[in-house]
C-alpha cells in the first residue's frame, strides 16, 4: 500500500478506555479502507457490545476472543489455561502478521498477559521486530513494559481520575461491556 510507515502503537495505563481507544483507531483505519484484526489476549466468553459492531462491520473489521477471562488471583491449573490461551493467541498474531492480509492488528491486552506472565517479554519483542513495516501494530493493557516502550512509535497512559466502580457502581452494559 502507499509507502505506509507501519506503527506500533500503544495504550497503557490504569485508567478505563485502553481497548476503547484501541477499536476507535481500529474504525478509523476500517472506514479508510483497511483491514483490521482485533486479538483479544484475556478476554474471553463476555459477550461484548463491540463484538456485535466487528460482525456488522464485516470480514474487514474482525475481533477474535483468544483469553480465558480474568487472570488475577487464578489457581495454578487455572494459570496453566491462561498460558495455553495466550501462546495460541500468539501464534495467531504471528500467523496473521506474517500472511500480510492486514492493514491493522491489534493485540489487545497483550500486556497483562506479560505482566501476570502467561506470555514471554522476548516473544512479544519478538514479533515486534518481524513486524512489516506496513503494518500497524497497537498493543493495549496495564503496566508495558519499558522495553516494548523503546519499540514503539506512539505510547499513550490512560489516566484514572475518577471512577464509578469505587462509588460502588457495577460495569454498566454499553461503557464497559
Amino acid at each position: 500500500m502507499e509507502n505506509r510507515h507501519g506503527l506500533i502503537l500503544v495504550n497503557t495505563g490504569n485508567g478505563k478506555g485502553k481497548t476503547t481507544a484501541a477499536l476507535g483507531l481500529g474504525l478509523r483505519a476500517w472506514g479508510q479502507g483497511f483491514k483490521v484484526l482485533i486479538i483479544q489476549f484475556i478476554k474471553g466468553s463476555w459477550k461484548y457490545g463491540e463484538l456485535k459492531t466487528a460482525e456488522a462491520l464485516g470480514p474487514n473489521f474482525v475481533m477474535r476472543q483468544m483469553g480465558e477471562g480474568f487472570v488475577r488471583n487464578a489457581n495454578e491449573d487455572a494459570m496453566a489455561d491462561h498460558r495455553h490461551a495466550a501462546e495460541e493467541a500468539l501464534a495467531m498474531a504471528r500467523k496473521e502478521i506474517e500472511s500480510n492480509q492486514w492493514d491493522m492488528i491489534i493485540l489487545d491486552e497483550i500486556n497483562y498477559a506479560i505482566k501476570f506472565g502467561v506470555l514471554s517479554l522476548e516473544a512479544v519483542l519478538k514479533l515486534l521486530e518481524d513486524k512489516p513495516s506496513a503494518l500497524h501494530l497497537v498493543l493495549t493493557g496495564r503496566d508495558v513494559r519499558p522495553e516494548i516502550i523503546d519499540k514503539a512509535d506512539l505510547v499513550t497512559e490512560m489516566k484514572e481520575i475518577k471512577h464509578p466502580y469505587k462509588k460502588g457502581i457495577k460495569a454498566q452494559k454499553g461503557i464497559e461491556f
